[in-house]
């Protein structure tokens, strides 16, 4: 740390750096300005010409014009397209400096600093083209920016200097070393081994959800326990190649313990219940559920969460733990058919048994209804009002909601009963006041008044004083 505030330290790295200068011929001179011109010219040109060759590789030739043994060539085409784009600009600048390059050659000209630039586009074009099998496109940046780093600093002769600087920053923890180059190495080691075990997890996931052998709840369990070994593997490769001895971490078991018990009780909880959810195949995918006020059908199984997506259009995030703590309706658990049920009730001057037929008639015409079982009409009671019914049938598709066809199935039960001149009754009261004569000495003396109400079912007096 001594170093950080030494002024002779920084004055020998100056007076390094300007020796290199020197000895690499950059200073200031015809020579080197003359290079800087192709260089600049070559760049400028080479912008012009990437506009005309991205326009052309958009135009990739669709299915139609391959004949057929050769229609499977246009994936690969596209792929290639989308992975050159990009690249169009350095590939052209790297080619006329090629050009300019062997026009020095050929004239025995300076070209040194055209020959670095010329393995710097290189390095650059083929670390960007390397890195774009990743999906994320910021981490394929990052690893491009990092690699095309060390290639530049290794070019130009400074990678060993640099490497030697970083080494010197260093302080101790235990018996653990920690310099800027540990940092850098453990940050590139866990970037490639990272990157390595997402692509070993795409891989895998792509094989299981293809495989008709397993269930899908055990196909997301698999992929999920397989992407969390191999992120774990990972980190611990990624540690062990920068030489941090992993029994170090013994120390922070009991730490990293607490804090578990502690402050991430609820995320850990959420976790076992998913684990616990997908072991016992209780909720799946596609499945129709209802949680508390929310119905729809299964989304997204996540290892915190359960996307629930509504008919609304809204995708509510529910945790595991809730699932598991709840009470949980779920309509396609064993089987995908429900009952719905479907109340009315008829005048009592109906014919009841025309209007079982008229019902069973009508709800056997709603698309959304199955034959078996056959639905039914039940005779529940004589209200006060009504003869009350129950009509009952059974649907195959409850993610497509259950208003709907209810609303359908009676739409034709009033149309029916329309064309039959059967009458849904309502409750319906009539309440006349009758006055009585004046007080005369001989009767009471407070005025009595008679209410009569009449409703469906019949006509009932009281009379109230």
């Amino acid at each position: 740390m001594e170093k950080v505030f030494n002024i002779r330290f920084y004055i020998d790295q100056f007076t390094f750096a300007h020796n290199w200068l020197v000895e690499n011929a950059l200073a200031l001179s015809i020579a080197t300005f003359g290079q800087l011109l192709v260089i600049g010219l070559s760049f400028m040109v080479a912008k012009l010409l990437a506009t005309y060759v991205r326009r052309s590789l958009s135009h990739v030739p669709a299915i139609s014009q391959f004949e057929a043994p050769l229609r499977w060539i246009e994936g690969p085409l596209r792929w290639l397209a989308a992975a050159i784009t990009p690249l169009v600009l350095p590939i052209l600048w790297l080619f006329l400096q090629w050009i300019a390059l062997l026009a020095a050659y050929y004239f025995l000209l300076p070209n040194q600093l055209v020959v670095t630039t010329v393995s710097l586009t290189a390095a650059w074009i083929v670390i960007r083209f390397s890195t774009s099998f990743a999906r994320n496109e910021t981490v394929s940046r990052l690893i491009s920016i990092f690699a095309w780093t060390i290639a530049a600093l290794n070019i130009v002769g400074l990678l060993t200097p640099t490497l030697e600087l970083l080494d010197s920053k260093a302080f101790n923890i235990g018996v653990l070393r920690i310099s800027g180059l540990t940092v850098v190495n453990t940050l590139l080691s866990l970037t490639i081994t990272l990157w390595l075990a997402a692509m070993a997890g795409r891989f895998l996931e792509h094989r299981v959800m293809a495989s008709l052998s397993l269930s899908p709840s055990m196909q997301v369990l698999i992929v999920k326990l397989f992407k969390i070994f191999v992120v774990v593997v990972a980190v611990m490769l990624a540690l062990y190649a920068v030489g941090i001895d992993l029994t170090i971490f013994a120390v922070f078991s009991g730490a990293i313990g607490i804090g578990i018990g502690f402050g991430l009780q609820k995320v850990v909880a959420n976790f076992v219940s998913g684990i616990t959810i997908l072991v016992e195949n209780s909720i799946r995918l596609g499945d129709v559920i209802t949680v508390g006020e929310t119905y729809g059908w299964v989304n997204t199984l996540g290892a915190r969460f359960v996307s629930v997506l509504t008919r609304d259009g809204v995708e509510y995030l529910i945790p595991n733990e809730d699932l598991i703590t709840q009470q949980v309706v779920n309509w396609s658990h064993s089987n995908d058919r429900v009952r719905l049920k479907a109340p009315f009730g008829v005048s009592y001057d109906s014919d009841l048994h025309e209007v079982i037929k008229l019902c069973l008639e009508a709800v056997a015409e709603s698309p959304r209804v199955i034959d078996e079982p056959k639905p039914t009409c039940l005779l529940m009671g004589f209200g006060d009002s009504s003869v009350d019914f129950e009509l009952r049938f059974w649907i195959r598709d409850p993610r497509n909601g259950f208003a709907n066809v209810k609303s359908d199935v009676l739409l034709r039960v009033w149309d029916r009963f329309q064309a039959n001149n059967i009458t849904i009754p309502f409750p319906q009261r009539d309440v006349h006041i009758i006055s009585s004569p004046k007080d005369d000495g001989t009767g009471p003396k407070n005025d009595r008044a008679a209410m009569e109400t009449v409703d469906g079912a019949g006509a009932e007096r009281v009379a109230a004083k």
